[in-house]
């Protein structure tokens, strides 16, 4: 099997490259190509700076979360890490498309951090009960300062490259095109300078931020380990010598992973990703064109199903069997729709471009141009039932194919 990971060269400056779609997850295929991309780059003296960069959407997106319930392979990422920082030469992240959790950890390992405008940075891993386990906690409040690490540690929301920049997490910005070619500039520049090693930066920032955050955030985040967990190893970059913070994120990291609580948002984890997935479908199905849906029911339910659709541009036509029924659901969808106008959601424009798209009808013949068909009637079998022998009368009448699903 071929390796995710290849090498460019350019002049004085080796790319490591990974390809491993869809997110370029951390797996350990991955991550022996970046053992072996970065000791490529230190045996040849003519290599002056290297550069990891992803093919495809985005940068690594984090974890190989198959490998969850596996036994470890090495090289373990906090070790990958390690090395890249331990790099006698320069090491430039370039950054695209998301660089999240152990995605993220791998660009604190390196000296440097070029992005693109567009591109996001983050540590999820306390949404699955955890925390960054490969030095990330006690890496980005050294770079990005505490206030901004201990919001992304415990939150686990992602910043703006923009963001990034402004706090110390991203040198440079790229340009949207032009990534691969900026990054490789940047690292000719910053040859003069030689490696930063994360772990040798002092903390920035006041460590009373995190009592300050943790207190604002109590009533949120009381019962949860994780979120704790974080701002304890934060707080632990504050105090403690680089080498004892990373054991404190190990011992904690360790406590969570085999915890009930990370184990229960794990299995949530897994289960919404499954529940997505319909059994049995053949890998190779063709998809659809739903260019109309019809919607059978104006209740809450089929108002914010058709809502789903009208936002993306799709036209619904939706029924009811009676007039007032009928008025009672359009005019709760335009109310939703106004109240997120008056939120900043959509403008004005957008949102008589949505109603534009609903057709309310009390006829069921007016589905027939329809390619997809909701029933979200009330919970009443009997109901459902004489729903569907209807229109599997009329459909059965027409030459269309109909897909017909019920809520």
């Amino acid at each position: 099997m071929s390796s995710p990971i290849t090498s460019e060269r350019h002049d004085d400056v080796l790319v490591i490259i990974s390809n491993n779609p869809p997110v370029n997850a951390l797996g350990a295929a991955v991550r022996l190509g970046l053992d072996a991309g970065l000791k490529e780059a230190l045996a040849d003296d003519s290599i002056k700076a290297v550069v990891i960069r992803c093919d495809g959407r985005t940068f690594f997106a984090g974890a190989d979360i198959t490998e969850f319930t596996k036994p470890p392979v090495e090289p373990l990422l906090p070790a990958v890490v390690d090395m890249i920082e331990a790099s006698s030469k320069p090491v430039v992240a370039a950054i695209h498309g998301t660089a999240l959790g152990g995605g993220l950890e791998v660009t604190l390992g390196c000296h440097y951090r070029v992005a693109v405008p567009s591109a996001k940075l983050g540590v999820p891993e306390v949404k699955l009960g955890l925390l960054p386990g490969a030095g990330g906690t006690q890496r980005l409040p050294r770079v990005a300062g505490v206030e901004t690490a201990v919001e992304m540690c415990a939150t686990g929301t992602p910043i703006s490259a923009r963001k990034a920049l402004e706090v110390g997490l991203v040198d440079k910005l790229a340009g949207e095109d032009s990534l691969a070619a900026d990054a490789i500039a940047f690292a000719r520049e910053v040859v003069a300078k030689g490696p930063r090693p994360t772990r040798a930066l002092p903390v920035k920032g006041d460590p009373a931020a995190i009592a300050t955050f943790a207190e604002a955030n109590a009533k949120r985040f009381r019962g949860f380990d994780a979120p704790a967990a974080n701002i304890a190893c934060v707080e632990a970059a504050t105090r403690l010598p680089f080498d004892e913070g990373i054991a404190f994120e190990r011992e904690q990291f360790m406590k969570l992973m085999f915890g009930s609580q990370s184990a229960a948002q794990r299995h949530i984890f897994f289960a919404e990703r499954q529940a997505a997935k319909i059994d049995d479908v053949p890998a190779d199905i063709k998809l659809r064109d739903i260019k109309k849906v019809g919607m059978i029911g104006a209740g809450t339910m089929g108002g914010g199903i058709s809502m789903n659709f009208l936002t993306a541009g799709i036209p619904v036509t939706i029924v009811e069997m009676k007039e007032d029924a009928l008025q009672r659901g359009v005019g709760l969808i335009r109310k939703n729709y106004e109240a997120s106008a008056a939120k900043g959601r959509f403008t004005a424009e957008q949102v008589e471009g949505a109603m534009g798209r609903l057709t309310p009808t009390l006829s069921l013949d007016d589905l027939a141009d329809c390619d997809l068909i909701i029933e979200a009637v009330y919970e009443n079998m009997d109901v459902k039932k004489e729903v569907f022998g209807k229109l599997e009368a009329k459909l059965n009448q027409q030459v269309k194919r109909v897909l017909l699903v019920e809520d």
